[in-house]
């Protein structure tokens, strides 16, 4: 079958310009770029007018955290032209190890998107915290038998790297002996340090916040990933790595997103967009978002318009609004005006689902759980800081006389995460800063990376029903506040994933965002992925696990209390 797309400018990632010509597609490749004619072809699209370009890579991103089935994501990020993603499945890796690993690729398997794994580094993240599963190097090694499996996923633990962990440095040989990429994650590292975990073969970074941090990974040679999604926005602080020299070592990714923003700012255009806005070149960005995010990977034929490449095009209107009108995935057409066509969704092997299902073992929370004993009248609290998934700590006074510690005038709420894995009963607990909730609690099953059950809250009994509730929905989000439900939203698989569509979704995260607002939470904090990352013990810089308090930087437990 051959298809002649007619009339169009078509964008040149080798040479930053638009070219007058028309495409030729024969079954999935392109076969030919230039004065091709009806005769040719055995289907005519007529696109005068429009703009070709090569289809969207996001180079490194979880599914988990859109809370969709890879075909439901895959539906809902194509109208905005992203043809093919790079997923590390390290959420649902950690709460069902092996499992959660064959669910992602059976999920994904033949959907109208190419979706590459990397193979989970770091489950657990690290020993401060306690995950559903473990998954060792040989897991890792296994998965590699798949072809959409490019190499290791983002090396977390930069500490064992730097320390030479011997089953961090074999997971870290096990892919460089085969040739596959390993991804990196290593935020606030440099000089020496860098040296040391750049000097495994770590090829990459998507945790830079500052232009200075990403400009030295790029002299070091390694690739700079410009981040922007639903809670981590890098890419303004980013905007001088779109000037040369750095901009060709760089690729855009939204690592984490909420089918939300997809719907109403897109995904990977969205990026583009905001750049283009800021004054960047188009065709720096629309590059940085295909060809270059391909050649970090590895990838042939795949992220440019030319002879022999795959047929994944996204047909635009204009460069600076970059609105989409069709896109065409190895060759087919896979949406029509904006919307994505129907295909079949693939089925995972029941047993894979049965135990994708059950991933909640705990038992119902009383609310004197919460209750903390004082030892002290100075405190530690994690400080959430806007847009950056970074955290601060301070210590101050806390008087224990009124509500047990929390304090809503200087908006520090009492804050606890519970093991949900194996039933231990291992709880952690503490304080925070930066939420400005004033009422009510915040419950959730999503905390990276164990996604043990979270809640924030401004007293204890609130608390408590939360945290019940999500038991009680097999996980997912909810609101509370006098002993009521507010707002849910329930994720049975894995506690991550819901099993309706990407609107019904994007509506439900709606309703709990107003609700939080009503509560206090300001417009400026994203306070369900906000929250999900306060566990995360891998990124500075104070954290909280079941374990307890976590110094992230000495990867250490460090007492609530400091006097």
């Amino acid at each position: 079958m051959k298809t002649l797309l007619k009339g169009a400018k078509i964008l040149n990632v080798f040479t930053d310009s638009l070219e007058d010509a028309n495409l030729l597609i024969e079954d999935k490749r392109i076969a030919g770029i230039g004065d091709y004619t009806d005769a040719d072809a055995d289907k005519v699209e007529d696109v005068t007018g429009k703009i070709l370009i090569p289809g969207l890579i996001d180079g490194h991103m979880h599914i988990e955290s859109s809370h969709l089935q890879p075909a439901e994501f895959a539906r809902a990020v194509l109208p905005h032209g992203t043809t093919t993603i790079v997923a590390d499945p390290h959420e649902i890796v950690n709460v069902s190890g092996l499992i959660g690993m064959k669910y992602m690729l059976e999920a994904s398997e033949n959907i109208p998107e190419t979706v590459f794994f990397m193979a989970p580094s770091c489950v657990p993240a690290t020993a401060m915290d306690e995950s559903g599963s473990e998954f060792d190097s040989d897991d890792i090694k296994y998965t590699y038998n798949n072809k959409r499996v490019l190499g290791l996923a983002e090396m977390m633990n930069y500490p064992g790297v730097i320390y030479k962990d011997p089953e961090v440095l074999k997971k870290i040989k096990d892919a460089r002996d085969l040739g596959l990429i390993i991804n990196g994650h290593a935020p606030l590292l440099s000089g020496k340090d860098l040296d040391k975990y750049i000097a495994q073969g770590i090829q990459d970074d998507h945790e830079c916040s500052s232009s200075e941090e990403a400009k030295e990974r790029i002299r070091k040679g390694q690739w700079l990933m410009i981040r922007n999604g639903t809670a981590a926005k890098n890419l303004q602080a980013l905007l001088p790595l779109f000037d040369e020299p750095y901009n060709r070592r760089c690729l855009l990714v939204t690592d984490d997103i909420h089918p939300y923003d997809i719907l109403r700012d897109g995904h990977i255009d969205s990026i583009i967009r905001e750049a283009i806005r800021s004054g960047k070149s188009p065709f720096v960005a629309i590059r940085m978002a295909t060809i270059q995010a391909a050649q970090c990977f590895g990838m042939r034929f795949i992220g440019a318009l030319t002879p022999g490449y795959e047929a994944d095009i996204v047909v635009l209107d204009d460069l600076e609004t970059l609105k989409i009108r069709d896109v065409y995935q190895d060759g087919k057409k896979v949406v029509d005006n904006g919307v994505t066509l129907p295909f079949d969704v693939p089925k995972v092997h029941p047993e894979i689902m049965k135990a994708i299902k059950n991933s909640i073992y705990m038992k119902k929370v009383q609310e004197s759980r919460f209750h903390i004993e004082p030892s002290g009248k100075r405190c530690r609290v994690i400080k959430v800081l806007k847009g950056q998934l970074l955290t601060e700590s301070f210590e101050t006074e806390i008087d224990f006389s009124k509500n047990n510690g929390i304090d809503i005038d200087r908006d520090i709420l009492k804050f606890a995460v519970f093991e949900r894995h194996s039933g231990t009963g291992h709880m952690g607990i503490g304080f925070i800063n930066g939420l400005s909730l004033k009422a009510g609690a915040i419950g959730t099953s999503v905390a990276h990376d164990s996604h043990n059950i979270l809640v924030v809250g401004t007293n204890d009994a609130d608390m408590a029903l939360a945290v019940n509730h999500v038991r009680k929905m097999c996980g997912g989000y909810v609101v509370v506040r006098d002993g009521k439900i507010l707002a849910e939203m329930p994720m049975p698989l894995g506690g991550l994933l819901s099993i309706k569509t990407a609107e019904e979704v994007a509506q439900e995260n709606v309703n709990l965002v107003r609700t939080t607002r009503e509560l206090g939470v300001p417009p400026e904090i994203k306070p369900f992925m906000t929250l999900s990352f306060m566990c995360l013990t891998v990124i500075p810089h104070l954290k909280l696990s079941t374990l307890g308090l976590v110094d992230v930087d000495k990867q250490e437990i460090v007492p609530l209390f400091v006097d």
